[in-house]
């Protein structure tokens, strides 16, 4: 049965003969637990299901998820907006990997999510995911690159990111009119301590918004706010005040988030 794309949900199908490709990029195990996002007429459920240990899917549309739930009675169904659900009964049975087409219009908060949901348990292994090309790049750039920003750094911070697969607008029905990628993150122990965490977020934000500035304007209006002087927190945590924001890695803006106060 052919399902009517909804842009409201941002809403674009995966073709099957893709459909395939994705799946081998994502290499599900028999004993794999998994969540979909995302799963619309369930072209990757179908592929998935008889792959993996159990298969849990959330989406958004009601129509589709009754159509899943028809269609894969094996599937656990969860009718809702990802972004406000929360997934510790999921994680607290066991080691969970997630993957979806994402939609465009909601990838960077399903992704701070899913950043946010792995820092709270360890359960959660992996993500591979479908994502404008471009917010891809985002997640896998390279230190002092045009692409690396705030995104990047979150994610760097708690996982290894890895490209997979390049899919172009013909891979979805209907077309988008730019490239989509594969992504894998892999979590890992964050490397910023829990009681840096709001420190170091505050941080990143701040000084990216200001990237082209050196870092000794660029953290000034976080150092002002605690009352220091931008130059002296940069100097106490060994960091140039002449370098920029995009050159900073994720150790580097650790220490200086260490060399802030607590707010």
């Amino acid at each position: 049965m052919k399902y009517q794309a909804r842009r409201r949900f941002g809403q674009h199908f995966l073709e099957s003969t893709w459909a395939d490709k994705v799946v081998a990029a994502i290499k599900p195990k028999p004993a794999d637990r998994f969540l979909e996002i995302g799963p619309g007429p369930g072209i990757l459920t179908s592929r998935l299901l008889p792959r993996v240990g159990s298969l849990t899917a959330v989406e958004i549309d009601r129509d589709l998820a009754a159509a899943v739930a028809a269609d894969h009675p094996g599937v656990r169904l969860m009718v809702g907006d990802v972004l406000e659900m929360d997934l510790s009964e999921l994680l607290a049975e066991g080691p969970l990997r997630v993957a979806g087409n994402l939609p465009y219009n909601i990838s960077s908060p399903i992704l701070f999510k899913l950043l946010a949901t792995a820092r709270q348990s360890a359960n959660l292994v992996d993500a591979t995911v479908m994502l404008q090309r471009e917010v891809a790049e985002r997640l896998a750039a390279r230190v002092g690159t045009r692409d690396y920003g705030v995104l990047t750094v979150f994610a760097q911070a708690q996982a290894d990111v890895t490209r997979l697969l390049v899919l172009p607008p013909g891979a979805f029905r209907p077309a988008p009119k730019v490239e989509s990628a594969v992504v894998r993150l892999a979590f890992k122990p964050p490397a910023v301590p829990p009681e840096l965490a709001e420190r170091f977020e505050r941080l990143v934000r701040s000084v990216f918004m200001q990237r082209r500035k050196t870092l000794s304007n660029a953290l000034r209006p976080v150092a002002g706010a605690a009352g220091l002087d931008a130059r002296e927190v940069l100097g106490g945590a060994g960091i140039d005040p002449m370098r920029r924001p995009e050159t900073l890695t994720v150790a580097d803006l650790a220490a200086l988030a260490q060399a802030l106060p607590k707010a």
